[in-house]
């Protein structure tokens, strides 16, 4: 089993240049061979992540040089499982994006840009989730950044490219930074493989170890979003179109979480920073989720509760303690899923009457009904509402702060207990304004119709009869049945860690025994 770790990376790779050759005629060809293969991933991530449960870290030498030459990649519990969600997650927005048709009948955005970029873009997620060194990480890193910007400025207009220029600012300069730490660590070390370094780290001073561990945490910290390097976010994913911000939004924040929770247990044990990280989740918790209740966008509003919750997975990882560490990887999978789902929903709803302003919208739960069910239960998700898996991730996170019965502990629970209220008040008030409330309007306009203000003075109000509030609600287009079917699949995954809540807990626990014993990780890449 171990041939199969490099696959994830591989098979997107490798279709990714046969689809460079086909014409852009052959749309009905890059869907299949683009499906096809993220599939062929998706199953190869189940097996992986069977089999890691099963024997152990599974591991592979690329080229049969082992460590410190070779390139070494790990499929352990922890990456096995966030390959199996962001696989899944990935091919579900696929089908998404080929439904809403956004790189065939958009003469921007061609498909033979956007197929490439989008394959590139998953194998390079599938490195960083399974790279055995420093150097990798950082390749994989810069082969998903690579996508990235590409697909962000998908379109090429005017509001893309502006966010796309900070999106890429912001991220060049977190790679310097990375390059620095690999750098002092190289230095000090001698080697850039993380079961090497598991070894040497604790021999080493403890000045050089906490430069070292700070450069690695911050530039993770710029890729996760956490305040208060989170500016970037809310102005750079909710320009792009919906797909790609759909899968931005789920992915591209949790590589960095995953580096942070794999540096912190393999390379820097003893949560020596315990402190600053709580201070970083609490910050990132409760400062996103006010911006959110300030936001009348909605995407703009779901970008900054992606920085509010980011600070529950940096609750988990700063308790250091297993029950700490398996709720942060529980709440991982479950917000991947969820976040992706809300801005697919977002999507719909814009796809539908043409804009994602609140104040815009009313009366969606009467004309689409099925669109504000799709809406309101990944919302309820990420709120919290019992017996939903963001309950239950919130919950694991909880029990162990109330374990640790530290100071910083309890000031956590605070906030991670307001933040989860304020999330609820945010999706309820999305709920009345976008769903719930009548339009202004007495009449929804006919498809293809759009609603504007009349410049017939005879319709305009009298003197001094002060402002004139209307909602503008658009019926633009109908939504393709592969978009909503593809959010449909996405709201039955996120409920599906609800079924299998006892599975998913057992085997975050057990990744959390794994990472924190090092052993099994250490004796798997370098022998007995």
């Amino acid at each position: 089993m171990n041939a199969l770790v490099p696959l994830p990376v591989v098979m997107p790779l490798t279709v990714c240049g046969l689809s460079l050759f086909i014409g852009p005629r052959l749309r009905w060809l890059h869907r299949v061979i683009t499906v096809g293969v993220l599939a062929g991933v998706v199953a190869v991530d189940l097996v992986l992540l069977v089999e890691s449960d099963r024997v152990g870290p599974l591991v592979v030498h690329l080229g049969d040089f082992g460590p410190p030459l070779g390139v070494t990649l790990v499929a352990d519990r922890l990456a096995a499982l966030m390959l199996t969600v962001s696989g899944a997650v990935t091919l579900i927005v696929l089908v998404y994006a080929m439904g809403q048709d956004m790189a065939d009948r958009e003469e921007n955005a061609p498909l033979a840009v956007f197929h490439p970029a989008y394959l590139v873009l998953v194998s390079g997620v599938s490195l960083t989730f399974l790279a055995g060194d420093l150097v990798n990480l950082y390749v994989g890193f810069e082969i998903m950044l690579m996508a990235s910007f590409v697909l962000l400025t998908v379109g090429a207009t005017e509001p893309r490219i502006r966010a796309g220029s900070t999106y890429v600012v912001v991220s060049l300069v977190s790679s310097l930074v990375f390059l620095a730490g690999v750098a002092v660590t190289y230095a000090a070390a001698g080697t850039v493989n993380f079961a090497q370094l598991a070894v040497r780290m604790p021999e080493l001073p403890l000045g050089v170890r906490t430069m070292a561990e700070v450069l690695l945490l911050t530039v993770f910290g710029v890729k996760a979003a956490a305040f208060p390097v989170a500016a970037w976010l809310p102005d750079s994913y909710p320009t792009a179109p919906a797909p790609v911000t759909a899968v931005f939004a789920g992915l591209l924040t949790k590589v960095g979480v995953y580096s942070m929770i794999r540096a912190e247990t393999l390379l820097f044990p003893g949560n020596r920073l315990s402190a600053v990280l709580m201070a970083v989740a609490f910050a990132s918790m409760v400062i996103g989720i006010v911006g959110a209740v300030a936001q009348t966008d909605l995407k703009r509003l779901l970008s900054f509760t992606l920085v509010s919750h980011i600070g529950f997975m940096l609750f988990g990882l700063a308790l250091g303690s297993r029950g700490g560490i398996g709720g942060a990887i529980v709440y991982t999978a479950h917000h991947i899923t969820v976040q992706t789902t809300l801005f697919l929903a977002a999507g719909l709803l814009e796809k539908r009457y043409g804009t994602t302003e609140l104040t815009r919208l009313g009366g969606t739960a009467r004309t689409a009904p099925l669109l504000a069910a799709l809406w309101f239960v990944p919302a309820m998700n990420l709120a919290g509402i019992p017996p939903l898996s963001g309950f239950i991730g919130k919950l694991g996170l909880m029990r162990a702060g109330a374990a640790d019965g530290g100071a910083w502990a309890y000031v956590l629970l605070a906030g991670a207990a307001v933040t989860s209220l304020l999330t609820l008040y945010v999706m309820v008030k999305v709920w009345n304004l976008a769903f719930w409330r009548a339009p202004a309007v007495t009449e929804l306009p006919a498809e293809g119709d759009v609603l504007e203000e009349s410049d017939d003075p005879d319709s305009a109000p009298e003197e001094g009869s002060g402002p004139v509030t209307t909602t503008v609600v658009r019926a633009t287009a109908r939504i393709p049945r592969v978009m909503t079917a593809a959010t449909a699949a996405a709201v039955a995954l996120g409920l599906a860690y609800t079924v299998l809540a006892t599975p998913l807990t057992g085997l975050a626990d057990r990744s959390a025994a794994e990472l924190l014993a090092r052993t099994p990780y250490v004796k798997a890449v370098l022998g007995p």
